[in-house]
């Protein structure tokens, strides 16, 4: 074992080198990375299209390829689900990721070749262990096994003759982990990847509070329900004596700003915690500094960054910059080309950089998931640091939410109505709504216009629903699964008048 752990930590300290390089020259490993993509790719069938073997310059890339978003692209990806080869990417594409479906109202398949599991997401994993390591030298993560809370796989029903397979993007590298992951993950692979996600949850309950676990991973809400089905099992309050070695939780998804004090109460206090900005597509970022939320860009694991600032997204063609041109603070829709045939992606998250150097990023949102009825032009970032405000002036823990706009109709202005479900209510909501609305107008000055003496907007009612209603809403719209994620803000009332009618039939269970 001390072998072990001493090659181990060798290997971890290699990657904390190449990362240090990537930080000092990030223009230069960019560049390099996309002339690499290009020759790779240079003979498939897109390849061929745009002629990549007579781009020499990030300049022509932007010049010659177009932006493209799923349903752009996806003529090509069909004729890769149903076993055709060579068409965005020159080795075989035997898996997809199975996306929500976030930025539409269908499923998205997206190309996951083996490049982009080592290259990208395994890469990036010797990569947290190696901060982590880095960070906390003393750490005893090697002496138990890590917890990560995966999706499902499904059989291929587009092609009877293709081999091709797909699932969750945590489904699918789960299934292909290396060896060395293998060996600390918990429990079996046929556990992990159970399809029914209730009788997911009390397997693993009831495996794993037997196991000696010091890592946990997962979407900060199926984490929590997990943790809460052991302490139940248990009969006891706090996850340290279940797990007494536990000792790192990585979570990425949704912001933990919500989550914070609602973990805090069931772990112990001197967990550590590191997000990580992941998904179908890959692995982008990484916390690498504890207590500092900003995450790193990682710059060397198979995607070429471009990127939309955000007044651009709806002209015909937009202005692109690459990393040398980014701006602190500014908010940029993400675009990527990567080591699994996507193209100029345009993936559908925003981000703004608090740094350049390094390349620090914060998740501010989805380009389709914001309020802007009534040119207020709030986004998740905007509505994650409110809520959170609001919860910790009032006592209050949030298990989930959602919000949309409340049409201004004869005698009365606009407004947005939020649907909160509590875990500690606010000692007043009234308060609650009070302080969401006031650090809104502080957080967005064109949500501030609006509210000013209720001239678009008036202030927004905030219900709170029974314990139970959002995992209903889930389970009723098939979006039970670590990859699917209750919708923040959404600019109409689909969500909201669906979860209305839920309430109305009362058909929901307490979780």
């Amino acid at each position: 074992m001390y072998l072990l752990n001493q090659s181990v930590n060798w290997l971890l300290k290699q990657r904390l080198t190449r990362l240090q390089h990537s930080i000092d020259n990030p223009i230069e490993v960019q560049e390099t990375l996309l002339q690499q993509l290009l020759q790779k790719a240079k003979h498939t069938q897109y390849g061929k299209k745009f002629d990549y073997s007579t781009i020499y310059t990030t300049k022509d890339f932007r010049d010659r390829v177009p932006l493209c978003t799923y349903e752009q692209l996806y003529p090509y990806i069909e004729q890769i689900l149903q076993g055709t080869s060579n068409v965005l990417w020159p080795t075989p594409i035997k898996w997809f990721a199975k996306s929500s479906g976030t930025t539409n109202d269908r499923s998205k398949f997206i190309p996951v070749s083996t490049e982009a599991l080592k290259e990208g997401h395994y890469k990036a994993g010797k990569d947290m262990f190696a901060i982590y390591i880095a960070n906390y030298p003393q750490t005893e993560l090697s002496q138990g096994k890590s917890l990560a809370i995966a999706g499902s796989l499904y059989t291929n029903n587009f092609c009877p003759g293709s081999d091709t397979k797909y699932g969750d993007v945590s489904a699918v590298i789960m299934q292909n982990l290396p060896i060395w992951a293998k060996w600390i993950s918990t429990p079996n692979l046929e556990t992990i990847l159970l399809e029914n996600w209730e009788e997911k949850l009390e397997k693993l309950a009831q495996i794993t509070s037997h196991e000696n676990i010091t890592l946990i991973s997962g979407i900060p809400t199926w984490i929590y329900l997990l943790l809460n089905k052991i302490l139940a099992n248990k009969q006891t309050i706090n996850i340290k004596q279940v797990w007494p070695k536990l000792e790192l939780f990585i979570h990425g998804g949704v912001s933990f700003a919500p989550y914070r004090d609602l973990f805090k109460s069931i772990l112990p206090p001197d967990m550590h915690y590191m997000e990580v900005y992941n998904a179908s597509e890959g692995f982008f970022a990484i916390q690498n500094q504890p207590r500092i939320p900003d995450l790193l860009l990682l710059l060397d694991h198979g995607i070429y960054y471009e990127f939309i600032p955000i007044e651009e997204l709806d002209q015909p063609a937009p202005q692109v910059v690459d990393l040398a041109d980014v701006q602190v603070g500014k908010i940029y829709s993400l675009v990527i080309s990567t080591n699994a045939g996507l193209w100029r992606y345009q993936i559908g998250d925003t981000i703004k950089f608090t740094s350049l150097w390094p390349h620090k990023i914060k998740i501010v949102g989805r380009t389709k998931h914001f309020i802007n009825t009534f040119g207020e032009e709030l986004v998740i970032d905007n509505a994650e640091m409110a809520i959170a405000k609001a919860s910790t002036l009032t006592g209050a823990t949030i298990s989930n939410y959602t919000a949309g706009p409340d049409y201004l109709v004869p005698g009365r202005q606009g407004k947005h109505e939020w649907l909160v479900e509590f875990i500690q209510p606010p000692r007043d909501l009234a308060a609650f709504t009070d302080i969401l609305d006031r650090n809104l107008q502080e957080l967005n000055s064109d949500y501030e216009a609006k509210r000013y003496k209720n001239l678009m907007l008036e202030a927004p009612t905030v219900t709170s629903v029974p314990q139970g209603v959002f995992y209903a809403w889930m389970k009723k719209n098939n979006k039970l699964g670590d990859q699917n994620k209750v919708p923040r803000l959404f600019n109409s009332r689909k969500y909201l008048d669906d979860i209305h009618q839920l309430l109305q039939t009362n058909n929901y269970q307490t979780s």
